[in-house]
């Protein structure tokens, strides 16, 4: 990584976290909500039957009821856990299944781990992001986790981050290893993009 990019991968992180922390309850609740319609909608539009999801955090846009509702539908949800190599294992999400801290202090899934190709059998991912721009570039937190699963697929599926509206930008800082999606899911919309082809 270049000294530059990489400081301004970090100064925009920090600025994005701290946007973040200031939300209300109620807006992170109203925002949960939407983010659920939204996703309904795309797996609707999609058809798809097998997702990869996660457990969002307190300040990410929330898609812990949308993962209880597509349960609740008969839908098949893989849900990360991380592994100090760097990769995810996954697990599938249940109506009463347990969460405890990840490696990094985040919600993850308690559960059979399926190990890393298990990704391979989804429809669709729905992955975190800090930020993504106009050309499908995706900021993520900078450990690297979803890039290395998007690169190392074959065949894969439609990419969907989850951000809030504001978090939708002309451009994003990239790297070579930056992966990019296939479209964003806000509170308010759902944006499908065209990747920047390298």
């Amino acid at each position: 990584m270049s000294d530059d990019i990489g400081h301004q991968k970090r100064a925009l992180r920090a600025e994005l976290r701290e946007r973040r922390q200031l939300l209300s309850e109620t807006a992170r609740d109203a925002a949960a909500a939407g983010i659920r319609v939204q996703l309904d909608a795309l797996l609707e539009h999609t058809g798809a039957r097998a997702v990869s999801c996660y457990l969002s955090a307190t300040t990410e846009p929330g898609t812990r009821e949308f993962v209880e509702h597509a349960v609740g539908r008969g839908i098949r949800v893989l849900l990360p856990v991380t592994r100090s190599d760097g990769l995810l294992d996954w697990t599938v999400a249940s109506a009463d299944g347990d969460i405890a801290e990840g490696l990094f202090g985040l919600p993850e899934p308690v559960g059979e781990l399926l190990g890393p190709i298990a990704v391979n059998d989804v429809d669709l991912l729905i992955i975190p992001a800090a930020a993504v721009d106009t050309h499908g570039m995706r900021l993520g937190w900078g450990r690297g986790y979803f890039d290395k699963t998007i690169g190392s697929m074959e065949g894969c599926p439609p990419v969907y981050a989850v951000i809030y509206d504001s978090e939708l930008i002309d451009e994003v800082p990239r790297e070579i290893h930056d992966q990019p999606v296939s479209g964003v899911v806000t509170p308010t919309r759902t944006v499908p993009l065209a990747p920047r082809r390298r």
